[in-house]
């Protein structure tokens, strides 16, 4: 029996896997892994099939950490918790350059101050009437945007903290 898949597999697991296996041979195999964290090789194989609705969130956690992979984490809150499926997140890492650069634009101090600006203007009297309401969901909007791009930064900060 071989190590590598019967088919393509697109999984989250499985392709965290084998992308960490380039820097620990262990994880190149479902036996190394699976004992690495922990499981047997038939649930690992499980987790990496999709036969598994809902992976144990600690194992997530245990896979994100072995394989220097923590948008596992994300990518389980955005897509497996009921909660965190309405939340804005990021779920795959991206190039450092690029979200710094979203950062910045997303912060930039006139921005910031236009955004200030109208939460006074719609928060002041303590009721927020109909006219308000387009200014507070742009505002709203833009809040997800800054959310996402942090946690972009979270997840590069992670991956290159790690190594």
């Amino acid at each position: 029996m071989g190590n590598g898949p019967m088919k393509d597999n697109d999984n989250v697991y499985f392709l965290a896997r084998k992308k960490a296996a380039a820097y620990n041979e262990r994880l190149y195999s479902r036996e190394g892994a699976a004992e690495l964290l922990g499981v047997s090789v038939s649930t690992l194989a499980d987790y990496e099939l999709g036969n598994t609705k809902v992976v144990p969130v600690d194992k997530v956690v245990l896979m994100a950490d072995l394989y220097n992979c923590p948008e596992l984490k994300y990518s389980y809150c955005k897509n497996e918790c009921p909660i965190g499926k309405l939340m804005p997140m990021a779920t795959q890492a991206k190039n450092l350059e690029g979200i710094a650069l979203r950062l910045i634009r997303e912060f930039d101090a006139d921005k910031l101050k236009n955004i200030q600006k109208d939460l006074i203007e719609i928060t002041e009297d303590g009721v927020v009437d109909d006219t308000e309401k387009p200014a507070l969901k742009s505002i709203m909007e833009r809040l997800d945007q800054m959310a996402i791009a942090i946690s972009e930064l979270k997840i590069a900060g992670e991956k290159a903290l790690k190594g």
